[in-house]
Order: structure tokens, then sequence, then C-alpha cells
């Protein structure tokens, strides 16, 4: 239901990256998280169990069962629908799609880089939205005009209706449901600050989630409605999620102007393509004790990146057998960055990633590798100076400029 404007190449082990892929539409890569299936089945059990005998009885148990199951296939093919209008705008925006992942809380799609404007921010919040009032208007207008069968008149009706409930949840001006992002993008077009529009969106946000939890505790303590604990679990999510895009949006700020190689450890410790992961282990983990290696071939062609926790999830026993080319992520699957790219949005790319780290290449060339902690140092010495010098000025940034 929401838009993430983050590149995040990885697959695997967040809650909102995909578990396996279902196809493409329209060339856009559209992704399954595990999760979804606890929400598809919760879907489809309360429709079948307790919604549709109570909005179509006399019906039999299989209609009941049938109708609950095209139901909620339809219900995620509008989630889909929804995602997709982000999509599409956002691609007409001059944005890549990185795809779209339907998970426990319905859909993402995820976008590569940062909003280039507050206008397209604006205009590719909006598209969700509005994709979901005409599939609203539509079902409802044909439940209401049209005589339906007891069974497809239940289906239409209640996914018209969740729809609009949807709709209204989705508008709700709190990061990072589309209504905040259309708050922020106003914000940001009205004081030309992003930081403060997205602390602003976020607070509301984070107001929000705590409403929700607090409400859903309520309902579940002193009416014992089950469905407090889902609320509160959705209020929970949203206000984690505020935090954590208000907390981005300050550290992009605290950067200022300054550039990946101003964090980027410039030379790090690389691993050979063709080194047995036994050898990789004996002759460069254990004296360096790195969280990842870049994987650099001869000729100094970049191969990958291998992260010491892939190590760990392979057997010891198959340690000799395996080379290192065999287990590290493809360029294609890390986050790439160049030494010039912006540091406070490079910030905001590498919180996204399983891995937590990303290549700087030049030219192809490998010249750093960057991480989160590099990150959080450098702020602290932005912050504090070192030894009670002056702390890190930010170097303008001039097109073409050379590194340091």
């Amino acid at each position: 239901m929401t838009g993430t404007a983050v590149r995040t190449r990885e697959r695997g082990g967040g809650p909102m990256q995909a578990s396996f892929s279902i196809g493409r539409v329209a060339g856009i890569e559209i992704g399954v998280n595990w999760s979804w299936l606890i929400i598809f089945a919760l879907i489809a059990w309360s429709l079948a169990a307790a919604i549709f005998p109570e909005t179509n009885p006399g019906l039999s148990t299989g209609a009941y069962v049938a109708m609950a199951a095209v139901a909620a296939v339809l219900f995620f093919v509008s989630l889909l629908l929804h995602e997709l209008g982000h999509a599409t705008v956002a691609r007409r925006e001059g944005m890549d799609i990185d795809g779209i992942v339907l998970w426990l809380f319905g859909g993402v799609a995820r976008f590569k880089g940062l909003f280039p404007s507050a206008g397209a921010e604006l205009r590719i919040a909006l598209a969700g939205p509005a994709v979901t009032v005409v599939i609203a208007a539509v079902l409802l207008a044909l439940a209401w005009a049209v005589p339906l069968p007891a069974g497809v008149d239940g289906v239409v009706t209640w996914l018209g209706t969740i729809n609009v409930v949807l709709l209204v949840f989705n508008m709700l001006p709190a990061l990072p449901l589309d209504g905040g992002r259309v708050l922020r993008a106003i914000l940001w077009s009205s004081t030309g600050d992003f930081t403060r529009a997205t602390q602003i969106a976020g607070a509301l946000g984070r107001g929000f989630g705590i409403v929700m939890i607090a409400g859903g505790f309520l309902m579940l303590f002193l009416a014992g409605a089950a469905g407090g604990l889902w609320l509160a679990l959705i209020g929970w999510f949203l206000m984690a999620a505020a935090s954590a895009e208000s907390n981005l949006a300050t550290v992009r700020e605290a950067l200022g102007t300054l550039d990946v190689r101003d964090a980027m450890a410039s030379e790090p410790i690389v691993a050979h393509p063709d080194m047995g992961v036994d050898r990789f282990v004996d002759e460069l983990f254990t004296r360096s004790r790195h969280a990842a290696y870049p994987v650099v071939g001869d000729g100094g062609d970049v191969v990958g990146l291998l992260g010491f926790r892939d190590v760990a999830a392979l057997a010891p026993e198959r340690w000799t057998a395996t080379r290192v080319r065999d287990l590290a992520r493809p360029v294609a699957d890390v986050l790439v960055l160049a030494p010039t790219d912006d540091l406070g949005s490079a910030a905001m790319e590498l919180s996204q990633t399983q891995i937590g780290r990303a290549l700087v290449l030049d030219d192809g060339r490998l010249v750093g590798l960057l991480s989160m902690t590099d990150v959080s140092r450098l702020i602290e010495i932005r912050r504090h100076g070192t030894n009670g010098s002056a702390p890190v000025a930010a170097r303008s940034r001039a097109p073409g400029a050379a590194g340091a």
C-alpha cells in the first residue's frame, strides 16, 4: 500500500523483500514475500467462516469457500493494480522500478533512487489511490446497478467496500502511507525542506501508529475482539516505518554535501573469486573479521560481494569444495555506488540493503566499500570533532570535482 523510494536490489531477508517471483507485468517484476501467505489465509478464512455467511445467508459451505477464495485473490489483484499505478507514474517521472512485492500488509512498489522533486512524489503518491478509486467505483456501481447471482454479488460488494476502506486508511496523512507521502510532497514544495517535511509527516505517522496500538489493545482486552491484535500490529508497523523514514532524513541532512568517497573504506580487503571458501576463512576472515568482502578477479574485474553471513550459512564440510565466486552475491544483486554520489542519499539506500554494504566503483574499477558503520562514524566526527578539533567540514559540490 505504500511506495518505497529507495533502491534495494538484494533479494531475501527483509519483510518487504520477495521470497519468490510470480512473473512480470509491463516489464515490472512481481514478487511475493512468504508473509503474504499469512494474510491471504486469514482473509480467506474470515470471509468463508463469518463475513459471507452473514452478508449472503442461505448458501452452501462450498459456495462460501469458493467465494472466499475468489475474493481473496481479487483483493490482492486490486492491491497489485494499486502498486502498478505508483510504478507506472514513477516511470514517467524518470524513476527506475525495482519491482512490486506482495507481503503481510498488502503491497509495496520499490523504486531505485530518490524522488526527483516534490511534484514527482506527489504525482506518484496519488497514482495508486487513483487506481483504487476507479476499482471501488466500478465494483460498487456494478453491484448496485446490475442484478448478479448471490455469490457473485457478495464478492463484488465486498471487494468494492474493502477498497473504499483501504483508500480511506491509506490516505491518512502519515508516513509511510500514501497520504503521508502526499503531505510530505506538499510540505516539501512549500518549504523547500525535504528533511523538515519528512519529520512532520513521520511524526504524524508515529502518532497514528500509537493511537492504533492503544485502540487495538483496548479492543482486545475490553471487548474481547481478536481484530484488535491485528490493528495493534498495523499500528506498530506504521510507527516503526515512520520513525525509520524520519531518522534516515535526519541522517541525510547531517551528512550535508559530503560524497561517498568521504566515508568509504578506500582500500578494502578483497577476496579472489577462485579461492576456496576454506582458504577465505583461514586467510582473510580470521585475520580481519569484516562483515563483507569485495570479490575481485585478475585484472581488477569486480565479481561481486561476499558477506560472512553467506559463508556461515554454508555447512563447513562444503567450504573446501566451494569457491568464493559460487557464494558471492553478483554485482547486479548488490548496491553499487560511485565515489562522487551524494552520501546522504547513499546512506538512505544502504540502510535498506540486507548485507549493509555497498561496492564503490569508478569506471568499473573497485575504489572502496561503504557501510553504515562508516557513515555513522563520519556523522559522529562531524558532530563532535576528533580529539577536540573542529568537526569535519563538508566539501562543496562541484561538477567534475576530483576525488580526495
